[in-house]
């Protein structure tokens, strides 16, 4: 039985909005891969003062540009659009989805400069958000109601690089009630265990954020 028809209010828990997958003009595409190399740049450039003024005044250009197509949670590109790295959205890592199906699913990618927390090592709480992300695709792709995290856990293995093709797979252990118990394997090209992480996925009731 599909979600919706098991729960009347499954569009309806917390006022979350509608996600329909968008298909975002070719601007947005270009707009969002240089913003990524921006977040690079903004943690690794080292220019002189003037070239810092010169970039703070033309960011404050870019925010006078965009702030008046500000728009409500559900209606911009960001965050639903699948076919394009972290689904359009700068707040998840450039990975792109390749597996969602409900018996798993699967991302890859590679992390950058921006995610270094240092030696070249993606920060430690750079993954648990990942996992969050992958856990709760893995809760729509078993066509279970909206849910929310209510515990994560992540062992880190081995330290994760930057500037690796890396792979995540996560999957649907169990199912009791409210709750939906998930796990995932964050792993190298070669297969080789950097992470693993664990999580309980609760069912929202109708009115809860």
């Amino acid at each position: 039985m599909s979600a919706t028809a098991d729960d009347p209010d499954y569009l309806r828990h917390g006022g979350f909005p509608e996600y329909e997958p968008a298909d975002p003009a070719p601007g947005f595409v270009r707009f969002l891969a240089g913003m990524r190399r921006l977040q690079d740049l903004a943690v690794s450039a080292n220019p002189s003062e003037d070239v810092w003024e010169s970039a703070a005044d033309r960011v404050d250009e870019l925010v006078e540009l965009l702030e008046p197509s500000e728009a409500p949670e559900g209606v911009p590109p960001a965050g639903r659009t699948p076919k394009l790295p972290g689904m359009g959205s700068l707040l998840q890592p450039p990975w792109l989805l390749t597996r969602y199906q409900p018996d798993g699913v699967e991302m890859r990618g590679e992390f950058s400069r921006f995610h270094v927390g240092g030696n070249s090592a993606v920060h430690g709480g750079v993954l648990p958000m990942v996992f969050d992300w992958l856990f709760g695709m893995i809760v729509h792709a078993a066509d279970r109601p909206i849910s929310r995290t209510a515990y994560l856990h992540v062992d880190y293995r081995k330290v994760t690089p930057i500037n690796r093709p890396l792979v995540i797979r996560g999957r649907l252990d169990s199912v009791e009630g409210r709750k939906a118990f998930v796990s995932g394997e964050l792993t190298d090209d070669d297969g080789v265990v950097l992470a693993e992480g664990h999580g309980l996925m609760v069912k929202l009731l109708p009115g809860q954020p």
